[in-house]
């Protein structure tokens, strides 16, 4: 229809414009506007239709993105708007669609956000109008309205009673939106509040009183139900405070103000006087009735109150009083406004007649008023001791109270104490030794105290003083005592017999003859010194010779004592110092020495003196030929070959002898000032070491060859070793013998041979010894038969053995090498077996037993007939 208009409309135009027009006109009818997805609520993409965004949203997070498509394909882009004086609270990236938080948001100011969104394909575009929901979160505090909270509640309000109801509210929905009320520090509050309500009661049991606390302060807490904020559990709470003023109530009756009440009445008091005023007032003081005074009982008719102020009169002239004491009874009442008389309370008024205090304390002697007093007495008198010398007495004119003092001792505190310490008119004072360690004439020759009387109830406070002093006698009560507890003296050895040693100083603190001091010496140490007495110098016995090599300690007790044997003791320790007075002394084995090449030679020198450097040997090499051979070590006199000496060849070489024996001069010389020393000569045989290797004993024999002594205790040392073992030995298989009782005294027993049985030669197998883990058993000699019962009784083995074979002809004997002499043998429980031995000693030594058992070995080999091998038990 379009185009048959565009036809039927009388264009003046050229027919290719007219062609161009109808074109561009069929294309914008075919171009389509683009659209926005609908994903539907929970989606984060599409046209942002029923989006919830949390209030808690933090500015400039990703919150959604528009996305929309164009139905030709072409590019989109996207825009976000608000209304006209709204706030953005969101911005749009354009090609993307994704929408950023710009403003932060607050559900409680405005839950819904309203906004354009539009897509467009740079021709068309499309605006939709969209509502963002804010959904809440936990971030408001609860808030109390109507604050602040006074309340005026009467004190007769019965406990349990609601006397106010909070109220708050919290912004938040659902529980960050419930509130609940309670108290803080509900200790010792008379309140309760209910915690869903906020109604706030008196507690029940707990009444209020205006007299007691007239304002209470009561501190509420309302929390929220909590929620989360941030992405945490938060709970939010306020507090309030309650203002509650107690009102009062008539229920209290009056009281009077600074009881007990006394007065007094002086002997110059004007009739008519005020002699003293009673205040009460109305124990409900809110609203406070008109107080009435009267006076009850006790006057006498001397006394007059005035009704409305309370003043106390006197109406008689004070010498007219009968009494020394008056008691009033005063009754205080209420006026009510209507006039009644209500509420009573009663008091006591005391009043004391009394004349003037115008006399001082005074103290007297034996001759009337005194204030000095003197005494004269020893040190340290026993505690509780009374001072008789002091006839004090002490008095106060004045009648009654004004008559009242105490008494007092000033001065050295702790030392003294004045009895009576409080008096009524006249008393007689004793003074008593309270400390007698404090009464020392050491520390005072004299003391002195000062005695005060002064009065208790009276507003003059008359006083009086009394000086005291006491002069104090010397006792002996000091013992002697050291300047130290023990001395160190030194002492050269050389000093001549007199010589002072040290000084010992004591000191008796007591004066006089009490004072002096006597010194004495004794202990076990103490034979070579004297002592002065007065002086106390210790020097040594005329005669004495002291040596430090002897005796360089010495140690003794010096004493201290005063006239009456007190005394102390002090230790001295003396040091008797060495001075150089012995030469060095070598040993007397050093004349002549081998040394082995490569080896030191030593030399050794004793000095005996005690102390260093005295005692200090340095050793050197005074003279030797030839001189290049030796050296010597300074300081332990070892004696070396010069380090290129390594052979004899060398010495050769160098001293073209073949005789390696010098005669070395050398010196031990002390260190001492001044120097001693002592000179030897040495006599060196040099060798080489291979000549000791002929054998261990051809070597111990050349290096003990400068000390046989050596030689000799190595070899004594062996021979008792070898003979501790041979006992040892002895006493162990003697004792395990005698346990086995397998071993018994030796026996020969001969059997006949058969006449059938060829002749044999005797073997001596039987004297070989057993092998057995028994030690019994090695003494015990081969059955050469069995199978017949032996004849001795001795047979302990209820078996038979068969026959042994016929023995082989015994060998020859050994003969034993003549160089020893010393036999051995093996002790059994009857004796002992002994090898033969060609040296007629030997043969001597043999035991009797054993001589007698191998003579008659010789004859049963000779007997050819025998028919019975031997056996030996």
């Amino acid at each position: 229809m379009f185009l048959s208009s565009v036809m039927n409309f009388e264009w003046n135009l050229p027919p290719s414009i007219l062609l161009s027009l109808v074109h561009i006109c069929l294309t914008a009818q075919t171009n389509y506007a683009p659209y926005f997805f609908d994903n539907g609520s929970g989606s984060t993409n599409g046209n942002m239709a029923l989006l919830s965004l949390s209030e808690d949203t933090a500015v400039g997070s990703y919150i959604y993105t528009l996305n929309g498509s164009d139905p030709e394909g072409y590019p989109v882009t996207y825009g976000l708007t608000f209304e006209p004086g709204t706030k953005r609270y969101f911005a749009v990236d354009p090609l993307h669609g994704n929408i950023t938080l710009i403003e932060e948001l607050d559900r409680e100011k405005q839950d819904e956000i309203d906004a354009l969104v539009s897509i467009s394909d740079g021709l068309n575009k499309v605006i939709e109008k969209v509502r963002i929901l804010v959904t809440d979160v936990n971030d408001e505090s609860p808030e109390f309205l109507n604050t602040p909270y006074i309340v005026n509640v009467p004190e007769d309000t019965p406990p349990g009673s609601s006397i106010l109801q909070i109220e708050a509210v919290d912004k938040d929905t659902g529980s960050g939106g419930s509130i609940t009320y309670s108290i803080q520090n509900t200790h010792g509050t008379r309140f309760t509040i209910d915690r869903h309500s906020g109604i706030l009661r008196i507690k029940t049991g707990l009444p209020l009183d205006f007299e007691k606390s007239r304002t209470h302060f009561v501190t509420v807490l309302a929390k929220d139900g909590g929620g989360k904020l941030h992405g945490k559990y938060q709970i939010f709470s306020s507090t309030t405070t309650v203002t509650v003023n107690v009102e009062d109530v008539q229920d209290s009756p009056p009281i009077f103000i600074g009881t007990p009440y006394y007065g007094y009445v002086y002997e110059d008091t004007i009739m008519g006087s005020e002699i003293f005023t009673v205040m009460a007032y109305d124990g409900d003081r809110g609203i406070p009735n008109i107080i009435y005074y009267s006076l009850v009982d006790g006057s006498d008719g001397a006394f007059a109150i005035n009704n409305a102020t309370g003043v106390i009169t006197l109406v008689k002239h004070p010498n007219e009083l009968k009494k020394e004491v008056y008691e009033l009874k005063i009754q205080v009442s209420e006026i009510t406004p209507e006039d009644d008389m209500v509420a009573h309370a009663f008091t006591v008024v005391t009043i004391r007649v009394v004349d003037l205090n115008n006399h001082p304390p005074t103290f007297y002697g034996e001759n009337g008023p005194q204030n000095q007093f003197e005494l004269t007495m020893y040190e340290h008198p026993p505690e509780g001791e009374i001072l008789r010398g002091l006839k004090i007495t002490v008095n106060d004119s004045d009648q009654g109270a004004n008559a009242k003092f105490n008494l007092r001792l000033v001065g050295p505190g702790g030392i003294l104490r004045v009895v009576p310490q409080t008096v009524l008119n006249e008393a007689q004072v004793t003074i008593i030794v309270e400390n007698s360690a404090g009464i020392d004439y050491e520390k005072f020759h004299f003391l002195v105290f000062k005695l005060l009387a002064i009065e208790v109830n009276t507003p003059e406070k008359f006083s009086s003083t009394a000086d005291i002093t006491i002069h104090l006698l010397d006792i002996n009560d000091n013992v002697p005592k050291f300047s130290s507890e023990y001395y160190i003296a030194r002492i050269p050895e050389n000093s001549p017999g007199g010589s002072n040693v040290v000084a010992v100083t004591a000191t008796d603190l007591d004066s006089g003859l009490w004072g002096e001091i006597k010194y004495s010496i004794y202990g076990a140490g103490s034979d070579l010194f004297l002592i002065h007495p007065s002086t106390g110098i210790i020097y040594t016995q005329p005669w004495a010779t002291l040596d430090a090599e002897l005796n360089s300690k010495y140690n003794f007790y010096v004493k201290a004592e005063d006239t009456e044997g007190k005394y102390s003791l002090a230790e001295v320790f003396v040091t008797v110092l060495d001075i150089n007075d012995h030469c060095p002394e070598f040993n007397e084995n050093i004349q002549e020495k081998t040394m082995i090449i490569g080896s030191p030679v030593k030399i050794e020198a004793t000095d005996q003196d005690a102390d260093e450097p005295n005692n200090v040997v340095d050793y050197f090499i005074m003279q030797a030929d030839p001189a290049n051979i030796f050296d010597i070590d300074q300081n332990t006199g070892e004696i070396n070959l010069k380090s290129y000496i390594r052979s004899l060849d060398i010495i050769e070489n160098i001293t073209h002898n073949k005789d390696c024996k010098w005669s070395v001069v050398v010196q031990a010389k002390d260190r001492g000032s001044p120097s001693f020393s002592t000179t030897a000569v040495v006599k060196i045989d040099v060798t080489e070491e291979t000549l000791l290797h002929k054998g261990p004993m051809a070597a111990f024999l050349m290096q003990s060859k400068d000390n046989p002594m050596k030689a000799l205790g190595v070899l004594a040392g062996v021979m008792a070793i070898m003979v501790v073992i041979t006992v040892f030995i002895s006493t162990a298989m003697f004792w395990r013998n005698k346990k086995s009782n397998r071993v018994m005294p030796m026996r020969r027993i001969i059997r006949r041979r058969r006449t059938d049985h060829p002749p044999r030669t005797a073997r001596t197998e039987w004297l070989k010894f057993k092998k057995s883990s028994h030690a019994a058993d090695k003494f015990a000699l081969e059955e050469m038969e069995a199978g017949i019962e032996n004849e001795n009784g001795n047979n302990n083995s209820p078996c038979h053995l068969l026959p042994p074979s016929a023995p082989s002809p015994p060998p020859p004997p050994r003969l034993l090498p003549k160089f020893s002499k010393t036999e051995w043998s093996l002790p059994t429980v009857s004796g002992s077996i002994t090898p033969r031995i060609i040296d007629q000693q030997m043969k001597e030594r043999v035991p009797s037993a054993s001589a007698a058992l191998v003579s008659e070995l010789k004859q049963m080999l000779e007997k050819k007939n025998a028919g019975s091998s031997i056996s030996f038990y």
